[in-house]
């Protein structure tokens, strides 16, 4: 396809980005860190960081890595929430030589086990709230090294231990565990400043980030994400903003407020990433779903940037303490993950003043692909514009390209897209062409002014909150509950949510109750992936050759 978009592109902005202009993610952090070194890097709990500080911690952080005499390219799993710790420890883990394994601290142990199991991960560094579900498994992992942060480690002696009394005994936040031979988050800094970092060297196609995306035959699969991918989604979405920062009055750090969890591949590029290229300063949310304590947060502060998803842009606006926030700085809000609907985007103009620009991605994509120009003052209903040096079509079922206007799948072609799922070369055919583009499996079209506009999914992958949830993991752990026959689960309107997942479910024993579905689920699967509605029917429909038909009852629950 001809490069239409390239016509509608704001002013200034580059038609191509150049990812070689650094050899590695560990050059653009250290010249980051060097640039910026006496501005605030993050707020949490009343506390700011330099980048200084970050990279001081991050560089005693990656000597004690080394330490462990783990080989290069070693597998570091990282899970916690939007703390400090996170910054110093992903940093720390690609200057020493080896790959951030993301996971997400809601896991199950079932969720759990296979990601450190897929990926080889012989080291986690996790947050003590969530040990036990590593003690869970840990045996059954390659795990050697674990590494127990706490919510007040760098808090400072007094407040630090003030937090933690309150995570641990107050709320009682943190459940026992045990595991032997775990150190604490503030000794292995300690050991760290002991010894002499020595700054890894790794190469533009070696892997930065295996980041684990839902899989279609029930497993998640790791995309391995190269230190060149994240580069260029970096160096594409600076050039893609570039218009707003400029109206940040000279002489005000730009400040982005960080709702988004930066174990999720859209807050690891766009909140930390790319504010250590450009010198942002983050203020940490660890949990945006409490909107009382996120509003009270922000009332302290002035911001310009905020990137979230749809439902957290519209719970924020009507939560009736929202006007107590000084929204007069924001200068840019992006949507990604979901859709954002037009009556939440009309609903934080209103409020803010400030228009919400939606894009997309994936974890695939490192992950942004599209956005609408953040010159636009109005909604557009569309995911906008590729970045620069991104190209996008649209194809049939037979890899054909299909005229303008017309729906088929997305497929997605640029320096941002991964190298391939990790350990598994089957899956990556599925879904690279012979040319190299990435089919997404969202259904498109492009309009002839190159807007792209999402109008429907290939695959049955269920959009939670942003968050992807495949049908085959959530019937495979429901059909091992005792009682259960067959069940189907599919995507279902949600207000709050975009989509919420509902089971549908054949029972061999008809004393099985909803409750018990419920409960078995709470133990397997992640809060997200969790059934909101539960249905229990003599039968599910099928094709004549046995297969489910999950669109006749995603149809019909639409309905």
């Amino acid at each position: 396809m001809d490069k239409i978009w390239l016509r509608h592109y704001p002013t200034g902005v580059p038609h191509e980005i150049d990812p070689s202009v650094y050899r590695s993610l560990v050059e653009l952090m250290d010249e980051g860190f060097a640039a910026h070194i006496d501005k605030p890097a993050y707020k949490f709990m009343g506390q700011t960081w330099t980048f200084a500080q970050i990279d001081q911690a991050s560089q005693a952080f990656a000597a004690y890595l080394q330490g462990l005499g783990l080989p290069a390219g070693a597998r570091v799993a990282v899970m916690m929430p939007n703390v400090p710790q996170y910054p110093v420890v992903v940093t720390a883990i690609l200057r020493a030589g080896f790959v951030v394994v993301n996971v997400n601290p809601l896991y199950t142990p079932r969720e759990l086990e296979h990601q450190l199991k897929d990926s080889g991960s012989q080291a986690i560094v996790i947050v003590e709230n969530f040990a036990g579900t590593l003690q869970a498994v840990i045996a059954q992992t390659p795990v050697k090294h674990v590494v127990l942060a706490s919510m007040g480690d760098l808090l400072g002696l007094i407040k630090g231990k003030l937090v933690n009394h309150v995570v641990r005994r107050v709320r009682k936040l943190v459940p026992k565990f045990s595991l032997p031979g775990a150190v604490r988050f503030n000794a292995a800094l300690a050991k760290g400043r002991g010894r002499a970092y020595q700054p890894a060297r790794p190469g533009p196609d070696d892997i930065a980030v295996l980041q684990y995306t839902g899989g279609t035959t029930g497993v998640s699969k790791g995309a391995m994400l190269l230190h060149r991918n994240i580069i260029a989604n970096l160096l594409q979405s600076e050039a893609w903003n570039a218009p707003m920062w400029k109206q940040v009055p000279g002489g005000e750090q730009p400040t982005t407020v960080c709702v988004l969890p930066l174990y999720h591949i859209f807050g690891f590029t766009v909140s930390m990433m790319l504010g250590l290229r450009l010198g942002v300063c983050n203020i940490l949310i660890p949990n945006p779903r409490d909107l009382a304590a996120t509003l009270k947060e922000l009332a302290k502060h002035r911001f310009h940037s905020f990137p979230a998803v749809n439902t957290l842009f519209g719970a924020l606006a009507r939560h009736p303490d929202f006007h107590k926030v000084d929204w007069g700085h924001l200068r840019l809000s992006v949507g990604g993950g979901m859709a954002v609907q037009q009556a939440t985007a009309k609903l934080w103009k209103d409020k803010t003043g400030c228009a919400v620009f939606e894009g997309y991605g994936l974890s695939e994509t490192s992950p942004s692909v599209t956005c609408n120009p953040v010159t636009n003052t109005a909604y557009t209903g569309t995911i906008g514009l590729p970045l620069p040096s991104t190209e996008v079509c649209v194809l049939d079922d037979a890899g054909r390209e299909v005229p303008l206007g017309q729906p088929g799948e997305l497929a997605v072609r640029g320096p941002q897209v991964m190298a391939g799922y990790w350990q598994q070369p089957d899956e990556t055919a599925k879904v690279m062409t012979a040319d190299g583009f990435f089919r997404t499996g969202d259904i498109a079209t492009i309009d002839d002014r190159g807007y792209v506009k999402i109008v429907d999914r290939k695959k049955d992958m269920i959009l939670v909150s942003g968050f992807n949830v495949y049908p085959n993991e959530v019937e495979d752990v429901v059909t091992q509950m005792p009682g259960i026959l067959e069940c189907a689960a599919v995507g279902v309107p949600d207000e709050h949510s975009g989509e919420a997942v509902k089971l549908v479910i054949v029972r061999q024993n008809p004393a099985v109750t909803e409750q018990q579905v419920r409960d078995y689920c709470a133990q397997h699967l992640t809060g997200y992936k969790r059934p909101k509605v539960v249905d229990f029917r003599a039968e599910l429909p099928k094709t004549p050759v046995g297969k489910i038909l999950r669109r006749e009852l995603r149809d019909a629950a639409s309905a």
